[in-house]
């Protein structure tokens, strides 16, 4: 059976290698200490390597797949990291050969009953699945009104379907597994004006608006957000919604 990938990103894989947030140090410890083991893991869909690099300080090997090899060609590169061009649902991975599978800002784009299938089939007995996700940052009241002013009534129609499981933050996704308490995590980054607008560029919806108009939805923005940003740099948390289940 064919599976379709979606591919959202391979258009501005270098700016979204540039300007996306990196991810909390403590959410690679906290999978290290509850995975089974930490002689193989696998982070599926891994784009440009955000995950793959913090895994490969903490596991023996680390083997990092994505449908994109636009994103592949920009990822970092990690002596004990793989890379190799795969979907999600057809893992080049032996059976019962990973302690755990990360999937990180990337979930609601499968097809999750055959992916579901394929960790099923790959999982050694109780590795672990990660799953998590991210949406909007906050800042402060007047600057979060204008993003949420960007995020829905002005791109809301460019966002792909998959993207409401985000804004559910993963609890709708279902998983034939154990689940598993997980802690809170938040990414932080203290950026500029310019850094903020060079990565809402890197929102998929801005994306296909930009290919559906002709024109850019961050100018719409760009008054209205410079005067609520005022000088200097802002410090930026975005909360990780982490979903975790635990092989058989």
């Amino acid at each position: 059976m064919t599976v379709e990938f979606s591919d959202h990103f391979s258009g501005h894989a270098a700016d979204y290698a540039r300007s996306r947030p990196g991810y909390p140090a403590e959410l690679f410890d906290w999978l290290r200490d509850n995975a089974p083991a930490t002689e193989r893991a696998w982070d599926c869909a891994t784009g440009n390597g955000q995950a793959a690099g913090e895994l490969s300080r903490r596991f023996g090997l680390v083997l990092a797949t994505d449908g994109s090899s636009e994103q592949l060609h920009r990822r970092e590169r990690d002596s004990n990291a793989h890379y190799s061009v795969a979907l999600a649902e057809q893992a080049p991975l032996g059976a019962r050969s990973i302690d755990l599978c990360t999937v990180a800002q990337a979930a609601h784009w499968f097809d999750l009953p055959r992916f579901s299938a394929e960790f099923a089939r790959v999982a050694k007995p109780r590795a672990l699945l990660a799953l998590w996700c991210y949406i909007l940052f906050r800042v402060a009241p007047e600057v979060d009104a204008v993003v949420d002013e960007l995020y829905g009534p002005i791109l809301g129609a460019y966002w792909p379907a998959g993207r409401r499981h985000i804004e559910t933050e993963y609890r709708e996704l279902d998983f034939p597994f154990e689940p598993v308490a997980t802690p809170v995590f938040e990414m932080r980054r203290r950026w500029t004006l310019e850094q903020t607008v060079a990565y809402l560029g890197t929102w998929s919806s801005v994306a296909r608006y930009r290919a559906a108009t002709g024109a850019d939805p961050l100018a719409l923005i760009h008054r209205a957000l410079g005067s609520a940003w005022g000088p200097g740099a802002r410090d930026l948390v975005w909360p990780v919604h982490l979903r975790c289940f635990r092989a058989g």
